[in-house]
């Protein structure tokens, strides 16, 4: 029971301080990297409370997925971050108030739950004893929110759609692949017939 404690403060620490470091970090790299700790942290957490299939899916899908696409397109992309510094202070007002509010929100949940405990007057979910954990919630996902669990799917497909239009944006000077022209192209416009005399050679 201590080490199970201890682990769980620990990973708690670690999730906190990488959240907050994703937050402070000036190189954007740098808080992506911090996010795939937290996400890491967070799923040693789901762990601890006997939910192994919520924390596969979160290193499966956020880690293995969302945050490498993140890591990718920030690199990936030529983003003038120094413009994007330079309105931080302009919007820090409004980042506090958004702050604050979700600040009062969490201490009233932990007031209510910390007097009257967590869902004291709701009956919770039916959960066969001879099944997995993973089963139980599958039987949850694609039963009673099918339709929801697709949307979710839907949203991140578009997401994905949308780094990789971020990512192809044309630059000037690089040649690219067009495929209307190689369809159209016939052997008039793609062959020149050239006669060459003996002794000379092509001409550019």
């Amino acid at each position: 029971m201590a080490l199970t404690a201890i682990a769980f403060y620990v990973l708690a620490a670690v999730t906190l301080g990488a959240g907050l470091s994703v937050v402070l970090a000036k190189n954007p790299v740098h808080s992506v990297l911090f996010l795939i700790t937290a996400f890491f942290s967070a799923a040693g957490l789901f762990v601890l409370m006997g939910a192994e299939f919520l924390a596969m899916l979160l290193v499966v899908v956020y880690v293995g997925a969302v945050a490498v696409l993140f890591l990718f397109v920030v690199m990936m992309l030529d983003v003038d971050f120094g413009s994007f510094r330079q309105g931080f202070t302009r919007y820090l007002p409004i980042g506090i108030v958004v702050a604050g509010i979700l600040a009062i929100e969490l201490a009233a949940v932990a007031i209510v739950v910390g007097t009257r405990g967590a869902a004291s007057h709701n009956a919770g979910p039916f959960v066969a004893r001879e099944v997995t954990n993973a089963e139980a919630i599958g039987r949850v996902l694609y039963t009673d929110y099918v339709y929801f669990f697709q949307a979710a799917g839907i949203v991140l497909l578009i997401a994905m759609i949308g780094a990789i239009v971020l990512t192809l944006r044309h630059k000037p000077g690089v040649r690219r692949q067009v495929i209307a022209d190689q369809v159209a192209r016939t052997p008039k416009t793609g062959m020149r017939i050239v006669d060459i005399k003996p002794g000379q050679g092509i001409e550019g």
